[in-house]
């Protein structure tokens, strides 16, 4: 008989709206999960098991005919994300005790949904790498193999997914932070339109590259997990895309999108970096499922270049200059101190020419691959890196630069706006995930959805498991833990 942490998130929901489980029951056994192997993973900063239990309880008293798709199922909040009453460290120990007056208006939402928060995810100090290895928590590790990152900056939520404690978690991506960490653990990771879910109410928009979103283990938990965080919200700067009229949940499970146009590349975007083989072969393979349903898959150049890179330089360091206190600043990790640094330097002038002119170039690539319903290409230069590989024996320097050459495709589609997904389509010859990134047209969320739902029907579902999934004594931190395990 399945475990509750074996069903998807619709299957939990399912089994609680049928009283075949207690939200009560299902968030015990999930809690027992993080208790054995959330340091393992190092998928929480802050386990919130009181609250949850109370919030279980409120949601088994609801009314059913209150209920909807994803009612009393477990979930967790990134640790960047304001949570009113839990201590939100945003991964970094000058902020080790700071607890949010406020909800995140997303986090607003997924409470009124009914799901049930067991705590914060590990993440990037500031969110500022992709790799989730702080101060104030142990690192964020992939469940696939220990050895290696779970990714950053959602790399907890990544983390607790893919080890089954919790089905689908919130997150955020201001630069991959959702679809990086989501290749890396086997995982799918959403960033959908720009302005379709709030990231207020705090907060001036980082010129519209973050967006808040869901990462889960099928496309049919992430898409009600969407739909739930795609509210309306008065007052925020970008004008929010229609949902369609069935829901994101819906158009997961409707009949295929009909014969869509696919532009393909590998080369790297923004730096002349060689793609590893296995990555290629896991577009070659989406690919070749894609041309199976009846697709036109055709290469592309890519939208942008290498030369832009200075740019995205530019504004990734002055995102970085987060408000801190200033007697914290000491606390702060040298990538973070490094990156500060280089913003401070940067002056109004130059920052409003650096976004002009990466306008300029949006435009340009955006134009080149105007034919295409769908842009497909590698979530990432490399399948996988070892815990401490950006870090250890490295410079500030040395650990950025090793960042853009491993990442240099998903950061692009924060800059246009446009959704964009990563897909557990390949494997390593050891066995472990490796992910292709597909990419819409703004605004047009429904169709990548249910182009990346039939893509998952192509390659037999992606609900696959570590061997870590059976507990805690399945794998070890050395990486003994690589294998899968069928659902």
């Amino acid at each position: 008989m399945a475990e509750p942490h074996d069903l998807t998130a619709l299957e939990q929901a399912e089994a609680i709206a049928r009283g075949e489980l207690s939200s009560l029951e299902v968030v015990e056994h999930h809690l027992r999960r993080v208790d054995a192997l959330g340091d393992t993973v190092g998928a929480f900063v802050t386990v919130t098991a009181g609250r949850a239990r109370e919030a279980a309880r409120a949601a088994d008293a609801t009314p059913p005919g209150e209920r909807g798709p994803l009612h009393g199922v477990p979930t967790a909040i990134k640790d960047l994300t304001l949570t009113a009453g839990v201590r939100t460290t945003f991964g970094s120990a000058a902020f080790a005790d700071f607890v949010p007056p406020v909800d995140a208006d997303v986090v607003r939402f997924i409470k009124a949904a009914g799901l049930v928060s067991l705590g914060k995810t590990t993440t990037s100090e500031l969110g500022c790498s992709l790799y989730s290895e702080g101060l104030v928590a142990p690192p964020a590790r992939n469940p696939w193999d220990l050895s290696y990152t779970a990714g950053g900056s959602s790399g907890g939520a990544a983390a607790a997914v893919a080890a089954g404690l919790v089905p689908v978690a919130q997150g955020s991506d201001g630069g991959g932070s959702l679809r990086i960490p989501a290749s890396l653990c086997g995982l799918i990771g959403y960033k959908p339109s720009r302005g379709l879910v709030s990231s207020g109410p705090l907060g001036f928009g980082a010129y519209g590259l973050p967006s808040n979103g869901p990462i889960g283990r099928t496309v049919a938990d992430v898409a009600a997990l969407l739909d739930v965080m795609a509210v309306a919200v008065p007052g925020e700067p970008y004008l929010p895309p229609a949902p369609p009229a069935e829901g994101y949940l819906g158009a997961a499970r409707a009949a295929a999108p009909g014969r869509l146009r696919v532009g393909r590349f590998t080369a790297a975007m923004l730096v002349d970096e060689p793609v590893h083989p296995d990555c290629v072969a896991a577009v070659d393979r989406a690919t070749a499922l894609l041309t199976a349903a009846g697709h036109e898959v055709v290469e592309v150049p890519p939208p942008l270049g290498p030369q832009v890179w200075p740019l995205f330089e530019t504004l990734w360091y002055v995102l970085a200059l987060t408000p801190v206190p200033p007697e914290g600043e000491h606390l702060l990790l040298p990538l973070t101190r490094f990156m500060r640094s280089r913003g401070a330097d940067v002056s109004a002038g130059t920052l409003t020419t650096t976004l002009g002119e990466l306008q300029v170039q949006v435009r340009a690539g955006v134009r080149r691959t105007a034919g295409c319903d769908l842009l497909l290409c590698p979530t990432l230069s490399a399948p996988q890196a070892p815990v401490g590989w950006f870090t250890q024996g490295r410079t500030p320097e040395e650990d950025f630069d090793r960042q853009r050459r491993f990442s240099p495709y998903c950061a692009v589609f924060n800059v246009t706006g446009d959704p964009s997904v990563s897909l557990p389509v390949g494997t390593t010859a050891e066995g472990l995930p490796v992910g292709v990134l597909l990419t819409g047209r703004y605004g047009a969320d429904a169709t990548l959805i249910a182009t990346a739902a039939q893509l998952e029907g192509s390659c037999g579902g992606w609900d696959r498991h570590p061997v870590l999934w059976r507990g805690v004594d399945s794998a070890n931190v050395s990486g003994s833990g690589v294998g899968r395990s069928p659902r």
